[in-house]
């Protein structure tokens, strides 16, 4: 799914401890978004690390695969 990239805006509350900074609360929505945001980037991750171990090896066209799937 191809989606134009917003700019998120937070809207923290911090919590200080001792007077340093300690905690951070966020609104449940912006948490679920910074959630999914991490969730793609790992699998952005996940993916350049399997073409980067791919390289090299034999390809199969995606007609020779379909080909193969219609023998079967």
């Amino acid at each position: 799914m191809i989606t134009t990239r917003k700019a998120m805006r937070l809207n923290p509350q911090i919590i200080e401890k001792g007077g340093k900074k300690e905690f951070v609360v966020l609104p449940y929505e912006e948490y679920l978004a910074i959630e999914e945001l991490m969730e793609d980037y790992m699998d952005l991750i996940d993916l350049r690390e399997a073409k980067a171990e791919g390289q090299g090896q034999p390809s199969v066209s995606l007609d020779e695969v379909i080909k193969e799937l219609k023998k079967g």
